[in-house]
């Protein structure tokens, strides 16, 4: 690992901005997982406002270990570790070469693991269900919590598309030598 022949390092402008997007998005995954993403109101008397953080801590308090694991590894560490390794790749990995390409490719498909269509699709399901026992109401937190997700797949795009320095062509003389 190399910073002087990273692509942020080749490319100031661009490694500021990139740099400061990701640290923008970890900012944003962070408030998304403590801020209340959910309030719960039912009967029009009883109120319950969710974080995520908090629904792990109920979850571990329940004992629900498999949903528990679930949502904190695809939920809470994949993100965190994504856009780290996004930090990494474009900071200190070299601007050229197989092992880039590979951290790359490798980047693009751990981003698939993202959960927020599915988070999105359990907010759903949860206000559907509860019908007119209860009304679901969505709080800022998983807007700051799909803006960082979001951001972070549009960075990663960016950086494997952006990020390959290429190949050197040789001129056909002295290729033919």
């Amino acid at each position: 690992m190399s910073l002087t022949n990273s692509y942020a390092f080749r490319r100031p402008l661009a490694g500021v901005l990139v740099n400061l997007a990701l640290l923008g998005s970890l900012g944003l995954l962070f408030y998304g997982l403590q801020a209340p993403i959910l309030t719960l109101e039912k009967f029009y008397v009883f109120s319950n406002t969710v974080s995520l953080l908090s629904a792990l801590q109920q979850l571990a308090r329940e004992a629900e270990w498999g949903l528990f694991a679930l949502v904190g590894t695809f939920s809470v560490v994949f993100p965190i570790l994504k856009i780290l390794l996004l930090l990494l790749v474009w900071n200190f990995d070299p601007s050229h070469g197989e092992r880039h390409r590979r951290h790359l490719h490798w980047m693009a498909t751990y981003g698939k693991w993202s959960m927020l269509d599915v988070f999105v699709v359990a907010l759903l399901v949860v206000s559907v269900k509860l019908g007119s026992l209860a009304e679901a109401r969505v709080e800022a937190g998983i807007y700051a919590f799909a803006s960082s997700v979001i951001l972070t797949m549009l960075l990663s795009a960016w950086i494997s598309t952006h990020a390959v320095e290429p190949p050197v062509s040789v001129p056909p003389s002295i290729a033919e030598r």
